[in-house]
């Protein structure tokens, strides 16, 4: 065989240095890239958790806006707005009975429904018999639009802007006037006085109420209070004007003080209240409308973050 020279032999040298060199170099960068992964899995561990951390404690924090009267202490003194009783408006029906010591004197003053062949109810001031007095149900008066209406034997009365004592005094004192009754005892009472709660409440819907006297928080307690969704601090009540217009009035259930003195504390027939949805609420309403507020795609994002983060500052070393 063929000797070989010193020429070969440092030619293999050179190759066998290279191939170690190059194996070096490999195993440092394996060794890098994975002190890096090995980084970048702790960093990203310790971020997660950080990240949950905070959003449980978010999570957990008490909304300032879901107690209501915040102002009210032990000792508060809340001055209310001024007490008002249901007034007769025009459209408003009233039952309106007149008693005396003669009953056939009576029957004078009061309507009586009596059935007619079709089986409909229709209102009567004809005189009729004990009998069929005693067989008959009281009729309502409906208020014309100029406030006034019809009553037997007195004729027109106006009596709009009354409460229903001094509707019934009013008649009294007509009756007594006339030479008519000399000691009449009239009963008034509303047949009509409702109003309406719609929104974020337990129970909306459409209420009718027999007192003199109706607070916005009785109207809420009715309908079975608000929902958690419901906004306590912009709860829209509509009322009409003396000239049929709709007024928007704005309460507060979480300041006592404001709502008490609201010329809407006190409610009238035919008012509506409308508690408007918050915003999660209103999210709800579109597909995957609170996705974004929720933790776990906050952990996503932020691990994905800390990932392009620590990945850009290890490349730029």
């Amino acid at each position: 065989m063929p000797g070989i020279n010193n020429s070969d032999r440092s030619a293999q040298g050179s190759d066998l240095n290279r191939n170690l060199e190059n194996q070096y170099r490999i195993m440092e960068a394996v060794t890098i890239v994975s002190k890096f992964f090995k980084q970048l899995m702790r960093i990203k561990i310790i971020t997660t958790g950080l990240l949950a951390a905070t959003l449980l404690l978010g999570a957990c924090s008490t909304p300032k806006n879901i107690n209501y009267f915040q102002d009210v202490y032990t000792g508060t003194v809340v001055s209310t707005a001024e007490q008002k009783d249901i007034k007769v408006q025009p459209e408003d029906k009233l039952s309106i009975i007149v008693t005396t010591q003669d009953p056939k004197l009576s029957q004078l003053f009061n309507l009586v429904t009596t059935q007619n062949r079709l089986g409909q109810t229709t209102s009567s001031t004809n005189s009729l018999d004990a009998a069929s007095a005693n067989d008959g149900r009281t009729a309502y008066y409906t208020v014309n639009p100029t406030g006034d209406i019809n009553f037997p034997v007195l004729g027109k009365l106006h009596i709009a802007g009354m409460n229903r004592f001094e509707v019934a005094e009013y008649i009294e004192q007509q009756l007594q006037a006339r030479n008519l009754v000399k000691d009449p005892i009239v009963t008034v009472e509303f047949a009509n006085t409702g109003i309406s709660i719609l929104g974020e409440v337990n129970s909306p819907g459409r209420y009718e109420f027999n007192k003199d006297r109706m607070s916005i928080i009785d109207a809420i307690a009715m309908a079975g209070d608000l929902t958690v969704n419901g906004e306590r601090e912009g709860i829209l009540v509509m009322r009409k004007d003396d000239k049929g217009l709709l007024q928007g009035y704005r309460i507060d259930l979480t300041d006592m003080q404001s709502l008490a003195g609201s010329p809407v504390y006190y409610l009238q027939q035919e008012d509506v209240i409308y508690v408007q949805p918050n915003d999660k609420r209103k999210r709800e309403t579109t597909p995957n409308g609170n996705t974004p507020y929720t933790p776990s795609i906050w952990v996503s994002i932020g691990s994905f973050a800390v990932t392009i983060t620590t990945l850009i500052i290890t490349l730029t070393r």
